[in-house]
């Protein structure tokens, strides 16, 4: 735990220089949601933004309404945390389920120093862990605690089941990050509602070896959700296009779904280090928040 806390800060500092000396962005905006929040409508005034209309208001026939805005006082990071049994994959310390930890853990420090509150939802088919949005180092340091000692009980995913959850329990817009490998189906409408409803960031968790199998004959694969095995030419080019097909299948469907709901994506694979990977999100959402 120690060893891990001191790697996590390490990362902290690196990706806080590098922010503040090559982008020259505000660190605060990477946590920070539209920086408003809903407040009430009134009747539409010359001058008035055509965008901030309440079209669903004014269709009642009363009169053009406008929304009317104030200021969030501050801000909650949500992390979304993928822990089936499809996350362990991955050298062994390097799997997608320690680098979605370590990722968590880097960035909940950082918006814990920003003032922001941080909290977080562990899941499988099931509600594994949940910890209520807190502020303060000693709560992030239990968040990383948490994520650290954390034994699934269900070896399964439900990710539409989960992104349910946390539509129902977080009321307030937050900014959510929700990192998965996204190896499920039916999910997508609930991601939608998501990104309508928050600021959401989506870290895809990958492994070269869920797209570039190597030919090692024929072998038996074990699914891990499932505890079935299946015996499989993995030398056959016919197996190895539909192999890579359908990861670029998910990935490209995930990135769609992104790119329209202007949800933020990042894939991050397990040999790579994810701190370039991170500035590059963090470029995108200062970029993002200062044009908005």
């Amino acid at each position: 735990m120690r060893e891990l806390i001191k790697k996590l800060r390490k990362y902290q500092i690196q990706i806080r220089k590098a922010i503040t000396s090559q982008m020259q962005g505000d660190f605060h905006s990477i946590f920070k949601g539209s920086g408003l929040e809903f407040d009430d409508v009134r009747s539409y005034q010359y001058g008035d933004d055509i965008r901030t209309i309440d079209w669903s208001v004014s269709a009642k026939g009363h009169g053009t309404f406008v929304k009317t805005f104030k200021e969030e006082k501050e801000q909650t990071v949500f992390f979304l945390m993928d822990v089936s049994a499809s996350q362990e994959i991955g050298k062994p310390g390097q799997q997608k389920v320690d680098v979605g930890k370590e990722i968590c853990g880097v960035l909940a420090l950082s918006a814990i120093n920003e003032g922001s509150q941080v909290g977080l939802l562990c899941f499988s088919d099931q509600k594994e862990k949940y910890l209520k949005p807190g502020k303060g180092e000693k709560h992030a340091y239990l968040l990383i605690s948490e994520l650290v000692n954390l034994n699934p009980s269900s070896l399964q995913t439900d990710l539409a089941k989960s992104i349910l959850y946390t539509l129902n329990m977080l009321k307030k817009k937050s900014v959510i990050v929700l990192l998965s490998d996204f190896i499920d189906e039916g999910y997508e409408h609930n991601l939608k509602a998501l990104a309508k409803k928050h600021d959401l960031v989506v870290i895809h968790l990958s492994d070269k070896r869920e797209s570039q199998l190597p030919g090692l004959g024929i072998i038996p694969l074990l699914d891990k959700e499932t505890n079935r095995t299946i015996w499989v030419n993995t030398s056959s080019s016919e197996f190895k296009k539909k192999y890579a097909q359908q990861f670029s299948g998910y990935q490209n469907t995930l990135e769609q779904v992104c790119r329209k709901y202007q949800a933020n994506y990042l894939r991050v694979d397990t040999g790579e280090d994810y701190v370039p990977h991170l500035l590059k999100l963090f470029r995108v959402r200062n970029k993002t928040k200062k044009s908005a």
